[in-house]
């Protein structure tokens, strides 16, 4: 999924010079219904529309999904690249996409403080083992939701 205002070429990889010029380039699982919707909420705020969106769930397995960034690495994880080239994931990889959206600015300066990375970062591998039990159980709502809609 990508934002309208930014698309990505029909692989999910960004163009090659609209990567280059994006000051921020996140990586996300868009087949995690739990990632997409997250995804969505950031892409309609303020300042989303310079932001290069990666859904790399869409790349094909065996390709790389940017340099230094297999797909099984960027499934397992959130990442984000910045404009200097810097690759980050997990907590440090929010407290990076936070800080270049307004709305979230100071959350993501406190979220990058060492101390408060570091818990994040504890709280972001502890969620990692119990995502697949929540990816299963936001299916399933979003499943009765549709039945319901439909009735």
């Amino acid at each position: 999924m990508s934002s309208t205002n930014n698309p990505t070429v029909a692989s999910g990889i960004p163009a090659d010079a609209k990567a280059a010029a994006c000051p921020l380039t996140v990586y996300y699982d868009g087949s995690c219904p739990m990632c997409r919707s997250e995804i969505s909420f950031y892409q309609v705020r303020d300042g989303a529309e310079a932001i290069t969106w990666v859904d790399v769930s869409a790349v094909p397995a065996g390709i790389e999904v940017a340099p230094g960034l297999t797909k099984a690495d960027a499934m397992e994880r959130f990442h984000v690249r910045d404009g200097s080239g810097q690759l980050v994931s997990g907590a440090a990889a929010f407290a990076t996409l936070w800080t270049w959206l307004p709305a979230f600015r100071f959350a993501g300066r406190v979220a990058a403080l060492p101390g408060i990375r570091h818990g994040l970062e504890l709280v972001y591998r502890g969620f990692l083992p119990v995502r697949p039990w929540l990816q299963r159980r936001f299916r399933a709502k979003l499943a009765a939701k549709a039945a319901r809609d439909v009735t």
